[in-house]
């Protein structure tokens, strides 16, 4: 069987042993003769893996004991709103904007009262992060976000505040280390790194969780989930199962720090092709902002780019366009995208160059 080189932003490439085990056992799962998407979140060997799979990420992620893990339905899009609705609970709430996942949840913040701009890319077209901040008297949290799909730009460390830290690592947990304990909320969308989508993982200090608003709908509370292990309702059973699945498969790969390495040498693979190409291939972000997750380029003319993107999907690489918002290419060598397909587009851009100079 040939598979695609698949640069999808996400949903996204998934590794192909997770794929073929949760092939293997779809029809009878642990056993029961029943796949996973059949039975019971309330049965006993849902529990088991439900627990497994909170226990993966704690140790993978280091997260302190004070810190709940939750599974929620709703894309990190719903994130955007639940973080807002629950913490910004004083006069401001303040966000980076380094793109439009940072703009969106920024207009989902204004719901509940005002909101700010600690910092700004937006002068330079996102191509840079920010580092420098103004927080006022009076904010609830600053809101970050980890990495940029669209624009292909991420955070190489993270600035501290005097303020709780909400942060959007959708498009990057678990492709490097980071420390759990400089942020009060991390969430991220299951559908680029650790599983379909249809679940986010997000993971809160108990003591902010403490400070949320009281007076919201049941399942916009974030108390509902943590109360509940996240099982007031059903949960979205399969993505929590592959995300089980995909955790393992990072920790046989040798965990976070071996991911982490691997991520760097992919995203150099095709980084060191745009900086070779004299000019023929344009980076969009400055060198020292580059995401690993998400490598974003132009050609001279959208015409060329077009190009590009048609003859590289008939030679088998997928969702190598960019945004249909900023245009350009791009390609999203996530977690699972392998060392292999990365070569192949390096060497790909590279006979595309020499075609069309």
């Amino acid at each position: 069987m040939q598979r695609a080189y698949n640069f999808n932003a996400g949903p996204s490439a998934m590794p192909l042993e997770v794929l073929q085990e949760a092939q293997a056992e779809f029809l009878n799962y642990a056993g029961t003769g029943m796949s996973v998407i059949e039975m019971s979140h309330r049965s006993a060997e849902y529990a088991a893996l439900h627990a497994e799979t909170k226990a993966l990420l704690r140790e993978l992620m280091q997260i302190p004991d004070d810190y709940e893990i939750m599974f929620i339905q709703g894309g990190g899009s719903t994130q955007f709103l639940m973080t807002a609705a629950n913490f910004h609970t004083q006069k401001y709430a303040a966000y980076v904007n380094t793109g439009v996942w940072a703009k969106k949840a920024m207009a989902e913040g204004k719901f509940f009262g005002e909101v700010y701009e600690a910092a700004s890319s937006a002068d330079k077209n996102h191509s840079y992060i920010p580092d420098s901040f103004n927080i006022k008297d009076g904010t609830s949290y600053v809101h970050l976000t980890a990495n940029n799909t669209i624009y292909g730009t991420e955070y190489k460390s993270f600035p501290k505040f005097d303020v709780p830290v909400i942060c959007d690592m959708s498009s990057d947990i678990l492709s490097r280390k980071v420390d759990v304990k400089n942020f009060d909320l991390i969430y991220a969308g299951a559908q680029k790194n650790l599983g379909p989508a249809g679940v986010v993982i997000v993971i809160a200090k108990k003591a902010f969780l403490a400070t949320a608003r009281q007076e919201l709908p049941t399942m916009l509370k974030y108390a509902t989930f943590a109360a509940n292990d996240s099982l007031y309702n059903t949960p979205p059973v399969f993505a929590i199962y592959m995300v089980n699945k995909t955790l393992h498969w990072i920790k046989e790969q040798g965990g976070v720090d071996a991911i982490a390495q691997n991520n760097a040498a992919k995203a150099k693979l095709i980084y060191d092709v745009i900086d070779g190409s004299g000019g023929f291939y344009k980076g969009h972000a400055v060198k020292e902002a580059r995401s690993l997750m998400n490598i974003t380029f132009n050609l001279a003319t959208p015409e060329l780019e077009k190009d590009f993107v048609a003859q590289g999907k008939a030679a088998g690489f997928v969702g190598i366009g960019g945004h249909r918002l900023v245009g350009g290419c791009r390609a999203s060598a996530y977690n699972a995208v392998p060392l292999e397909a990365c070569a192949a587009l390096a060497d790909f851009m590279k006979k595309y160059q020499r075609e069309h100079e």
